[in-house]
């Protein structure tokens, strides 16, 4: 019986639920937002390539 309560005592596999969850929510924001930031991106690596060419 007191292993029954150990087992639902322990709290190890919390850290990885948390981890977990924030990965599906950073995914999550990633698949609504998947437009803009590629437009983000891709203006961030025209403007990095035409300054360049000035050095």
């Amino acid at each position: 019986m007191s292993m029954l309560k150990k087992f639902f005592r322990d709290d190890d596999g919390v850290g990885v639920v948390e981890v977990i969850l924030i990965l599906v929510v950073l995914i999550g924001l990633v698949l609504i937002f998947k437009t803009q930031l590629t437009a983000l991106v891709n203006d961030i690596f025209s403007r990095i390539t035409s300054q360049s060419s000035a050095i």
